[in-house]
């Protein structure tokens, strides 16, 4: 029922996009579709395709952040029609094609020093210093939900865990609103940056936020290998010598920048992940693939933050 829904919703969407650009319906090949949000290229009678894009809450916002990063100048995907649907987004933009190869290291540094280059965007939600201090208590609720559910019975780690970053938080934070401090995409990883024929455009936009640019260099290496704070101080290296602010190597909260972005970049990612379990996702069934990733990525936190 929730997935003939879903293609119902996106029918309904498309229907209203293609009248608002004038066009007939188009025929519509899945690239990535999951429960909260899909991605598909369309094409139109004419021969023409379109990229056509749907979310949900909590990526709903998308095309407010894709038309501030476009006014600023940055190489995001063209807009031709945005429609709200039973709160899902519906977005029909330029089609890229097909990338002519994947993003290297050198690639995401380039993207990175001309995103955080841009002018900051003051319809975003914010993450400063309080915010950030915030997240293992953010957690610790999300947990106290899960808990009352019957769920996450078994987590008393986790919660002694967060209860220790709790702790440390304040003091870790020094340095949050240090330079890079501004545009975050925080969905930054090599997938996110295409490469075509035309040059390159930056990508998925839904959960952009202003906050520290260091979140992003911390993301774009990805969360499933064990993070590497020397390859980290690698890139955040190019990322200076490349143009991006000389401050993104300064020491923070008494720890290395790369250090301090590993572990705070990890600690976002916990909340989000715990987040999505209790409110976004709150389907039991997951747990067991959500509490190990939990677990992970808190260990790492309590290591580069020194708790």
């Amino acid at each position: 029922m929730y997935k003939r829904q879903d293609q119902s919703l996106s029918a309904t969407l498309l229907d209203d996009l293609c009248a608002l650009v004038g066009k007939p319906l188009p025929e519509r090949a899945e690239i990535r579709v999951w429960g909260m949000s899909g991605v598909e290229r369309v094409t139109f009678p004419d021969g023409t395709t379109a990229v056509f894009k749907y979310a949900k809450e909590p990526f709903d916002r998308e095309a407010q952040a894709l038309r501030m990063a476009y006014q600023r100048g940055l190489p995001v995907p063209a807009l031709h029609a945005t429609a709200m649907q039973d709160n899902w987004l519906g977005m029909l933009m330029d089609d890229l094609g097909t990338p002519v190869r994947d993003a290297d290291d050198l690639d995401g540094v380039a993207a990175a020093v001309m995103l955080h280059a841009a002018r900051p965007a003051g319809g975003l939600p914010l993450l400063d210093r309080a915010g950030l201090a915030a997240l293992p208590g953010r957690a610790l609720n999300h947990l106290q939900r899960l808990r009352k559910a019957d769920r996450w019975t078994d987590c008393d780690d986790v919660e002694i865990a967060l209860g220790k970053i709790s702790a440390a938080a304040e003091a870790r934070v020094e340095g949050t609103t240090l330079d890079p401090f501004g545009w975050v995409h925080s969905e930054f990883h090599p997938t996110s940056v295409h490469i075509g024929e035309n040059g390159w455009h930056l990508l998925d936009f839904a959960r952009a936020f202003t906050g520290p640019g260091l979140i992003d260099l911390a993301s774009y290496h990805g969360t499933t290998d064990v993070p590497s704070p020397f390859r980290m101080r690698v890139f955040l290296e190019q990322y200076v010598t490349a143009g991006g602010h000389e401050d993104a190597l300064a020491t923070r909260g008494g720890l290395s920048a790369e250090a301090w972005a590993l572990g705070w970049h990890r600690m976002w990612a916990v909340e989000w992940f715990m987040e999505q379990a209790i409110r976004w996702i709150d389907d039991p069934a997951k747990d067991p693939a959500y509490i190990p990733v939990v677990r992970r990525h808190l260990n790492d936190v309590v290591h580069l933050l020194e708790v």
